[in-house]
C-alpha cells in the first residue's frame, strides 16, 4: 500500500488498526526531522517525548507525569507498545509487525529519494518568494602548477558530500572550483620555468615537470624568503631585499602578467590549461563535476575597483610602508593581524582578489548561501558559512611521497588489487577487477577522510584503509555486495521483492530472528533523521557513522535471518529478502550522498 501521500498513509494506518488522521487539522510530514524526539540509539526507543516540553500543566513533576503517561498508555495499541517511563523522557516503541509493514513500502516506493527532503530546499511561499533555493559550494581549489596536496584532498571530499547533500535535499547547487590561477607564485615559476624548463619533458609529464620546477626554483628562492622574514620579524623594511634577486624577478614577471603582456599571459595560459586537464580527470575518477571553474584570474579590475573603493569608505583601508593593508586587529576580527590587500608593487593580492569574486557570484547567481568565508557587507556575510577541516598527517611518508591526489588513488587502487587477488575464486567473478579496485580504492580513502569530525586531524594508514576488517571503506564496500550477493544467489530480482511488498502484509519471524529484524528496520527508520541532521552540521561523519551501524547491524543478522536454504516457504523468504534489499537500497543511498560508489561485488 502507499505511503507517499498523507492520504495513502492515513489508509495504511487504518489497515493496521489505527483511528483515522486528521490531514486537515495536522498535515503528516514526509518524516519527523526534529532531533528531540527521534532518537539514534535503539535501547532508547523508536521515538521519544521529553516530557517538559509538553509544558502539561499541574502541580506534579515532569518525572511523575511522564510515569502518569505510560501508566494510562493504552493496552493493545496497533502501532506502539506499552512505554516504561525514563525519568524525564518517554521512550515509545514500534510494535514488531507495525514496523514492517510501515517501514519496508516506505522504503521501496521511495527508493533512491529514501532519506532525501526535497522541501527542505524550498523557499517559504510566505515569504514571497518560490522555487528552490540556490546554494554555491566553492571546493577544492587548488594552486595550477603546484602541489595538489592533502588540504585539497579533505577539500574535495568534504566538498562533494555537502553538494550531494544539497542536491538530495531540494537545493539548487552550483559546484565552484575556484583555482589559484594567479598572483606572485604564478611569476615565481615563470622564472622557474627560464632556468629550468625542458619542453621534451613538458610533453611527457606535463604537471609533474612543472612540479618539479617549481621545487627547484623554490628551493633557490627559500634563502632570500628568510631573509625577508628575519627581517620582518626584527622590524625592519623588507623593501630593499625584495627589490633584488629572484623577489624581483618574481615581481617582475607579475606585473608583466597583470598589465597584460601577451607573452608572459601566453605561458601562464599554457600552465593553467595543463593543470586544469590533469586535475579534471582526477574528479572524474572521483564522480565529481564542477559547474564552473573559475579563478582570481576571472575576477574583473572594475570588481576589484569597487572592493576597495568599499574598504576605504568604511575606513578599514589604510597605507602601510607603501602597501594597503586592513588591520584586523583594530577591528576586534582576533586572531587575524595586518593583511596585505594590495602590494607596494602595485599588484593584487589574493584576499582582494577573492573579495571582489565574491561580489561577482552574488551578482552573477543571486545564491541563498554560499559555503565560503568573507569578511565585508553585512548583507552578504549573513548568506556566506565556512566549513573548516583538520590536516592529514603524513601522507607524503606513508604514500612515497606522492603529490598529486590521482598518485594517491593510484596507489590505494594498486593496494586494494592487490587484496582482491588473494581470493582467486572471487577474483574470478568480478567482470572487470581493475575498475573495481580503482572504486574500492576510492572508497577507502574517502572512508578514512569521512570517519572522524572534519576539524580533526587524521594520520593516513593504507593497511587499515584497505582492510575489510573494522570501520573502513572496504567494509561498507564488502557489506553493499554482500546484499547483493544474497539476493543473486536466491535467484530473486528486485521486481519480485518489491511486487511481494505491493500485494502482502509482511510479518516477522519469531524469536531471535524477530529481534535482528526489528534492529535492522529500526535504523532503516532512522535514516530521514540522520540525514537532516547532516544538512545542519555538514558532517560527513554523521551519515558514515550510521552506515556503519546499519552494516554492523546486517552482519550480525546475516547468520540468523536467512533469505538462502530456509525451510519456512517462500513468503518468508520473500519477507527476508525484502527486509535486506530495503538495507542495501539505504546503504546505497547513504554511500552516493558521502559521493562513494558501491560496487555489486
Amino acid at each position: 500500500m502507499s505511503t507517499l501521500t498523507p492520504e495513502a498513509l492515513g489508509a495504511l494506518l487504518q489497515g493496521l488498526g489505527t483511528d483515522p488522521i486528521p490531514t486537515r487539522a495536522c498535515p503528516i510530514p514526509a518524516y519527523s526531522a526534529d532531533p528531540s524526539t527521534s532518537t539514534a540509539t535503539l535501547t532508547n526507543g523508536d521515538l521519544t517525548i521529553p516530557v517538559p516540553r509538553l509544558r502539561h500543566k499541574g502541580k506534579k513533576s515532569p518525572a511523575d507525569q511522564c510515569a502518569d503517561f505510560a501508566a494510562n498508555f493504552p493496552p493493545g495499541h496497533p502501532l506502539f507498545q506499552i512505554p516504561n517511563a525514563a525519568g524525564i523522557h518517554l521512550p515509545i516503541f514500534f510494535t514488531s509487525n507495525s514496523l514492517h509493514r510501515l517501514i519496508l513500502p516506505f522504503v521501496f516506493q521511495r527508493q533512491r529519494s529514501y532519506g532525501h527532503d526535497l522541501q527542505a530546499g524550498l523557499h517559504d511561499p510566505s515569504a514571497g518568494r518560490s522555487g528552490r533555493k540556490r546554494v554555491i559550494v566553492e571546493f577544492s581549489s587548488p594552486n595550477i602548477a603546484k602541489e595538489f596536496h592533502a588540504g585539497h584532498l579533505r577539500s574535495t571530499i568534504i566538498g562533494a558530500f555537502i553538494s550531494n547533500l544539497h542536491e538530495k535535499m531540494g537545493w539548487d547547487v552550483i559546484k565552484l572550483n575556484y583555482l589559484g590561477d594567479w598572483g606572485k607564485q604564478l611569476g615565481l615559476l615563470a622564472v622557474g620555468w627560464q632556468r629550468f624548463g625542458s619542453e621534451e619533458e613538458l610533453a611527457r609529464q606535463p604537471l609533474t615537470h612543472l612540479l618539479d620546477v617549481y621545487a627547484q626554483i623554490n628551493a633557490q628562492f627559500k634563502p632570500e624568503q628568510d631573509e625577508s622574514k628575519k627581517a620582518r620579524d626584527e622590524g625592519r623594511d623588507t623593501s630593499e631585499i625584495e627589490s633584488r634577486g629572484i623577489f624581483a624577478e618574481r615581481n617582475a614577471y607579475f606585473r608583466r602578467m597583470e598589465d597584460g603582456d601577451p607573452e608572459a599571459l601566453a605561458l601562464w595560459w599554457r600552465f593553467r590549461d595543463i593543470s586544469i586537464e590533469r586535475y579534471t580527470s582526477t574528479y572524474t575518477r572521483l564522480n565529481i563535476a564542477f559547474d564552473e571553474y573559475s579563478g582570481e584570474s576571472q575576477v574583473k579590475s572594475s570588481t576589484v575597483d569597487e572592493v576597495e573603493r568599499d574598504l576605504k569608505d568604511k575606513g578599514v583601508y589604510e597605507e602601510h610602508n607603501g602597501s594597503w593593508v586592513i588591520d584586523f586587529k583594530k577591528h576586534n576580527a582576533k586572531p587575524l593581524h595586518i593583511a596585505v590587500v594590495r602590494g607596494r608593487t602595485g599588484s593584487t593580492t589574493y584576499l582582494l582578489r577573492d573579495v571582489a569574486a565574491v561580489l561577482e557570484r552574488e551578482k552573477k547567481y543571486g545564491f541563498d548561501k554560499m559555503i565560503y568565508v568573507l569578511i565585508g557587507r553585512p548583507d552578504l556575510a549573513a548568506r556566506l558559512q565556512h566549513v573548516s577541516f583538520g590536516k592529514v598527517i603524513g601522507m607524503s611518508s606513508r604514500l612515497g611521497n606522492v603529490k598529486l591526489l590521482g598518485d594517491i588513488i593510484d596507489q590505494t587502487g594498486a593496494a586494494m588489487h592487490e587484496v582482491m587477488r588473494r581470493n582467486a575464486a572471487k577474483y574470478a567473478q568480478v567482470q572487470d577487477p581493475e575498475s573495481v579496485s580503482d572504486i574500492v580504492g576510492i572508497s577507502a580513502v574517502m572512508v578514512q577522510d569521512m570517519s572522524g569530525k572534519r576539524v580533526n586531524n587524521y594520520p593516513v594508514d593504507i593497511a587499515h584503509m584497505t582492510s575489510f576488517e573494522g570501520n573502513t571503506g572496504t567494509y561498507l564496500q564488502y557489506c553493499h555486495a554482500r546484499l547483493n550477493s544474497t539476493l543473486r544467489k536466491a535467484g530473486l530480482a528486485q521486481e519480485d521483492i518489491a511486487k511481494y511488498i505491493q500485494d502482502h502484509p509482511t510479518t516477522l519471524d519469531n524469536g531471535t530472528e524477530k529481534r535482528h529484524c526489528v534492529d535492522l528496520l529500526r535504523l532503516m527508520s532512522q535514516y530521514p533523521d540522520v540525514t537532516a541532521t547532516a544538512l545542519r552540521n555538514l558532517e560527513p561523519s554523521t551519515i558514515l557513522t550510521y552506515l556503519f551501524r546499519l552494516a554492523h547491524q546486517f552482519s550480525s543478522s546475516y547468520d540468523v535471518v536467512q533469505v538462502i536454504g530456509t525451510n519456512e516457504g517462500r513468503y518468508i523468504m520473500l519477507g527476508r529478502a525484502a527486509l535486506y534489499e530495503g538495507a542495501r537500497q539505504v546503504l546505497e543511498n547513504g554511500m552516493k550522498l558521502l559521493g562513494i560508489t558501491p560496487v555489486e561485488r
